[in-house]
């Protein structure tokens, strides 16, 4: 038996749990504040969850509209055991399928090492989100063609 399995997840069905992972990590752990937790984009955007053999939520990811990934976190006790790399791996599916030529993220800099093993790179400076340092980083699925006459 495996120890997680990543699904599709809508907000709709599945808000209970995906709030339940992101209070956790983003609020309670990390001390976002609430407020800035919650957008108006969680309706329009693929949710995935992770949950373990028991049915609780362990961790989630989405992809928005404009090919962004955002909202990346696994709670604590199931850090470093591929669940992260599970939902990274299945949203970058996702954004393949909707033929996005690319996907950005703003990467919590200590995890920057993560997203560098999926091929991202770092597309701007450092900066403050909530207060935790940032850095965009971008992965380009084909390569930018350039009409020439």
């Amino acid at each position: 038996m495996s120890l997680y399995i990543v699904r599709a997840a809508s907000w709709r069905e599945d808000a209970v749990a995906l709030r339940a992972v992101r209070e956790a990590v983003f609020i309670r752990e990390q001390g976002v504040p609430a407020e800035l937790e919650w957008d108006e984009f969680d309706d329009v955007c693929v949710h995935l969850l992770a949950m373990n053999p028991s049915g609780n939520p362990i961790g989630t990811a989405r992809l928005l509209p404009d090919a962004s990934i955002g909202r990346m976190a696994v709670l604590r006790n199931w850090r470093c055991k591929g669940v992260g790399s599970a939902l990274l791996d299945r949203l970058l599916k996702e954004a393949e399928n909707r033929q996005f030529p690319s996907v950005t993220l703003n990467a919590q800099t200590h995890a920057t090492g993560f997203y560098r093993k999926f091929g991202f790179q770092q597309a701007g400076p450092e900066f403050l989100d909530a207060g935790i340092p940032h850095v965009k980083m971008m992965l380009q699925f084909r390569p930018l063609t350039v009409d020439t006459p």
